[in-house]
């Protein structure tokens, strides 16, 4: 199985704007539903957001109205738009392909003043 790439992330004021990348190799990737993944230091991984196949984005509610899932399947990429982002959303972001067991290395998204 092929591993995720996460990018995008980095320090930014609270109420800033980031936005993530996940890449992976091969066809199926594009046909998979995805999901984003985050975890806060001394916390367990929680669930952000899903792209099903089709496209559809399904988010958890403390990031609804805030991040756009989206996907490029001719480019193989995930992304993860974060708007009016909070201290709390502080964290390492992981995408996964659902179909999978593999998980990328994050990418480290830090908010604060």
């Amino acid at each position: 199985q092929v591993q995720p790439v996460e990018s995008g992330g980095g320090l930014v004021q609270p109420g800033g704007s980031l936005r993530l990348s996940c890449v992976a190799s091969g066809s199926a990737f594009s046909i998979r539903p995805v999901a984003w993944y985050r975890q806060a230091p001394g916390k367990q991984r929680e669930w952000v957001a899903t792209i099903t196949s089709g496209a559809s984005p399904m988010y958890a509610d403390s990031v609804k109205g805030r991040f756009t899932i989206s996907r490029d399947n001719a480019k193989n990429t995930v992304y993860l738009q974060m708007d009016s982002l909070k201290s709390e959303d502080t964290a390492v972001y992981y995408c996964k392909d659902l179909l999978a067991v593999v998980w990328g290395q994050g990418t480290q998204v830090t908010v604060s003043s």
